[in-house]
């Protein structure tokens, strides 16, 4: 970083985590597709020069732990990277490997622009309406995961501190509670919306939407909403004077309506974490769903960047030639259009674009009219289009 800015030399080295399950089918296509396209752009004058770290299955059956501190370390040293699904146990074992990487490095914007391909088929009317960028609060919230089990010591003497010393009497079953807690900070909020602010400045888009549940969590939720209004009014002042910029709020379950029934009145939305998990996949389920969502994990103030597949491991078509690459090869575009390759990135999207309307998809967008083709052959489809 130079000044807040990234300087990128002609052949950086960006860290890739294969991941999980279908990871390993849709990391080797979705290779391919960046090297030809920014050998297609730039005619050899640039290159990526990759390099594998450890995380997941791989790591625990290599280094005994599923994210190895030199993972981190590569991380921490070059900035960006990308990473393919990496499983998380429900209900027990280790918690979520994505959440342990945002909180690691700070990556506390997590941001996922949602868009419409034509050709791909949808459970909406007009899925083409949708067009709308998340960024959600990254490292707090009940993903911060401080929680105690029920039954347990710890639980008891939780509770027991909120019982008398708090004067908590609204705690229903006491004897066989888990408790959480959801931290939601100023400060949180407020580098999370400047980052969505500033992006919809930076891209022409006028509507920064706050949404959230601060009707019934009026210091947490509320908090988010009024600190995300006083920091607009405090450092975007001209921007809202001369109308470049509005801010307004909705509450959350109001918001998963709109969405639905005009979703062309949302630019750029910003939410706390659980509610824009929420959001995430709901949106993209309006488009075609998860297989084609990108996100990207982001600290605009270090610069660090994790660019992921947002959908899971899929382990029962993995190894199959099945798995679509396509949320993959979105986030690549998102992470070329962070280092400044916004050529490559424009390339691959619209590669994709002709793709799809050209009916080519894997087996999970075909549906029962199309022939649906493998990973490797969606992959080539796509470097055919560039």
């Amino acid at each position: 970083m130079i000044d807040g800015h990234l300087d990128v030399p002609n052949t950086p080295t960006l860290p890739f985590i294969v991941g999980d399950g279908i990871g390993q089918d849709i990391w080797s296509s979705a290779q391919h597709v960046f090297d030809a396209a920014v050998k297609k752009v730039y005619n050899g004058e640039r290159q990526v020069d990759w390099l594998k770290v450890l995380a997941g299955k791989e790591a625990f059956a290599s280094r005994g732990m599923s994210l190895p501190a030199e993972t981190i370390d590569a991380i921490t040293e070059h900035l960006v990277a990308i990473k393919g699904p990496l499983e998380t146990p429900v209900g027990e074992g280790i918690r979520s490997l994505n959440v342990a990487l945002r909180q690691e490095l700070d990556l506390y914007a997590c941001v996922r622009p949602v868009r419409y391909f034509e050709g791909i088929e949808s459970p909406v009317k007009h899925p083409e309406r949708t067009n709308i960028t998340i960024f959600r609060e990254n490292t707090e919230d009940i993903y911060a995961g401080i929680e105690w089990d029920a039954d347990s010591e710890d639980v008891q003497r939780v509770i027991d501190f909120l019982q008398t010393t708090m004067k908590v009497s609204k705690i229903r079953f006491p004897e066989t509670s888990s408790i959480g807690i959801k931290p939601i900070s100023r400060e949180g909020s407020e580098r999370l919306i400047r980052a969505a602010i500033e992006y919809a400045l930076s891209h022409g888009l006028k509507h920064v939407t706050l949404v959230h549940k601060g009707n019934i969590q009026k210091f947490t939720e509320g908090g988010f909403r009024k600190w995300g209004y006083e920091l607009a009014q405090r450092e975007y002042a001209d921007q809202l004077a001369n109308g470049s910029l509005e801010i307004n709020d909705i509450i959350a379950d109001n918001f998963l309506q709109q969405i639905l029934l005009r979703p062309e009145r949302f630019g750029v939305v910003a939410l706390t974490n659980l509610n824009g998990d929420y959001a995430s996949d709901a949106l993209a389920a309006q488009v075609g769903g998860i297989g084609i969502s990108p996100g990207a994990n982001i600290n605009y103030v270090t610069g660090h960047a994790i660019f992921e597949a947002t959908h899971g491991t899929a382990p029962d078509i993995a190894g199959k030639n099945m798995a679509n690459p396509s949320s993959l090869l979105l986030s690549g575009c998102m992470m070329f259009d962070y280092i400044g390759w916004n050529e490559v990135a424009d390339a691959i999207r619209q590669a994709m674009a002709q793709a799809f309307a050209a009916g080519q998809f894997t087996v999970d967008l075909a549906g029962a009219d199309r022939t649906p083709l493998s990973t490797t052959d969606f992959a080539h489809a796509v470097i055919s289009h560039l």
